[in-house]
């Protein structure tokens, strides 16, 4: 930011008042070292270089000065004039302002930002203030509140929210959701939680404006997840939720490449995938919009062709997929429909047709091989009842065979029920352990499943892959059950680093998972993901920009493994 040439005879430090004004006062005084101003509800003077007017975003703009010499005070505040007196300031204009000061929550539950309500703004000529170089995250946010920064460290940039002009980022890395990595109610999923809030910041556009047609600071108007940018730029604020830069200088980043369809060794292949939400209307082009998914026929041409496309960049034998339709198995089914469109290239895939289901939910999980690779092995076998229904999906289990000679060995689909809290009582309730809601159930979910597949109700000798959307990260109480109880996970078998199917709020999990018997584990000879997905802007995905080929197909990752059978 270059400073404005003086264009007034006030000198720039002078800090001489109107007698009837009351004396200039330090920025830090105003400040103070707490969260809350020592001077809340008094009015104050004070004189500061302008740092960025965001009047037309935020509706103020921040000045500092050049500090009171206690470094646990900040020297930059927020001005918000009244809005028939915002003056039109610009940054490395010298103001001094006369104002009450306030505290403003801003949608904040956890803190409040010291504003000075102005009064009266006077022109002081120009000044410049050096940004404070950050090279780690501070120990304290609050005394740099409103304050010019530069990040000289390599920032992480985990996903942006478009709809509100929001990049998540993160200093030494990425972030992770707290129960992928520790088991809730441990020491150490503390330090997990208390890590991942010492190392974030939200990189924002200095406005309040809702979906923004591009995010100026980014230099393709959005990012993926993984880049890393270096001497961003901003001002410090606190609002909705937590510390930001409000920035003031686009940024300059190193953009995350996209990655090939993974390879897995095997001379079988299974994918898993969960498609989000993949409805077809009536079936002939009608039925829309439908109660999930694609809203007309054009967005569903465009979510199919994503889906299709990431289908056969992975080559799979065998694909489990949840969140389809659950409309039945006839022409116009979305399953039918789906494989006709994966067949469009001479492919020969077929479905597990159940009849009905499986369940009884708007949506269903499915299994769909391809008759040339694989062939299925007696009856598929579903699990019915108790949590199994409306909240987890049903599970389909079906048993495959490679070859005529070949053992069979079984793939168990699921779909176990999602944390959102809707109707959701008693121990369902969120118990605040990180697990969300719903957790019970899904810990009866898989308690139920496990003792189903103990039975072997495929007849596959017990080689079965359990693998599905559970809902649930590595450490929740569902999956540490299902490996409790024998299950491998095939990630830690094939000994992949750091696996991640989806990211929610700019951290990293799985929720996507695939699970081993035994007896099946010595046959796993690869385990990937493909980050198509979790790691892209939804504005690639069919609902709104649409770019080509596989990229945002769903919100989850797809899942290979590769097996010798």
């Amino acid at each position: 930011m270059t400073a404005i040439p003086p264009n007034s005879p006030a000198a720039p430090g002078s800090v001489a008042p109107p007698a009837d004004e009351g004396p200039v006062l330090r920025i830090g005084q105003v400040q103070g070292n707490g969260e809350r101003s020592p001077l809340e509800g008094q009015v104050v003077v004070v004189e500061g270089v302008v740092t960025g007017n965001f009047g037309s975003g935020l509706g103020g703009f921040f000045i500092q000065d050049d500090g009171d010499g206690d470094a646990s005070t900040s020297d930059g505040l927020l001005v918000m004039p009244a809005a028939e007196n915002l003056p039109p300031v610009r940054a490395g204009q010298r103001v001094r302002v006369r104002g009450h000061v306030t505290e403003d929550k801003a949608d904040n539950p956890r803190g409040t930002m010291t504003v000075l309500r102005a009064t009266r703004i006077d022109a002081r000529g120009a000044g410049e203030v050096a940004a404070t170089k950050l090279s780690a995250p501070p120990m304290d946010w609050e005394a740099l509140e409103g304050m010019r920064v530069q990040v000289e460290a390599t920032l992480t940039l985990n996903g942006t929210d478009a709809r509100f002009g929001e990049t998540l980022a993160s200093f030494d890395g990425r972030l992770w959701t707290p129960t992928e990595l520790a088991e809730p109610g441990s020491e150490r999923i503390k330090q997990v939680e208390a890590d991942n809030a010492r190392r974030r910041i939200v990189l924002d556009d200095a406005s309040n404006r809702r979906d923004p047609d591009k995010l100026w600071y980014l230099p393709q108007g959005e990012v993926r997840g993984g880049s890393t940018t270096t001497g961003a730029e901003g001002i410090v604020d606190q609002r909705h939720g937590g510390w930001r830069l409000q920035l003031i200088e686009p940024l300059r980043v190193a953009a995350a490449p996209r990655g090939e369809a993974p390879q897995v060794a095997g001379n079988v292949r299974v994918a898993v995938f969960n498609l989000e939400n993949m409805f077809n209307g009536d079936g002939h082009g009608g039925g829309f919009p439908t109660s999930r998914g694609a809203r007309t026929p054009q967005q569903l041409e465009a979510q199919t062709a994503k889906l299709v496309a990431t289908l056969r960049a992975l080559n799979p034998d065998i694909a489990a997929l949840m969140e389809l339709e659950n409309d039945g198995y006839g022409p116009e089914s979305s399953i039918a429909q789906f494989v006709a469109a994966l067949n469009a290239d001479g492919s020969d895939w077929r479905f597990i047709d159940t009849g009905a289901g499986p369940g009884i939910d708007t949506i269903r999980v499915g299994l769909i091989y391809r008759a040339s690779k694989v062939a299925p092995v007696g009856k598929f076998a579903v699990l019915e009842g108790g949590p199994f229904g409306e909240r987890s999906r049903v599970p389909l289990a079906q048993a495959f065979r490679r070859g005529d000679d070949g053992q069979p060995f079984t793939v168990v689909a699921n779909h176990f029920k999602s944390k959102g809290c809707s109707e959701a009582e008693g121990l369902d309730r969120d118990q605040g352990d990180g697990q969300g809601c719903w957790n019970a159930l899904r810990v009866d979910s898989a308690r139920r499943l496990d003792a189903w597949l103990k039975t072997d109700p495929t007849g596959s000798g017990g080689r079965a892959v359990v693998v599905g959307d559970f809902n649930s990260y590595a450490m929740e109480d569902p999956l540490r059950y299902l490996r409790d109880a024998g299950w491998q996970d095939a990630f830690v078998v094939a000994g992949v680093q750091e696996p991640y199917s989806f990211m929610h709020e700019g951290r990293l999990g799985r929720l996507d998972h695939a699970l081993l018997s035994p007896a099946l584990a010595k046959s796993l000879r690869g385990a990937a993901e493909w980050h198509s997905n979790a790691d892209e802007s939804r504005r690639h995905g069919y609902a709104q920009g649409n770019e080509a080929g596989p990229w945002r197909s769903s919100d989850h990752d797809p899942m290979l493994l590769g097996f010798d059978l």
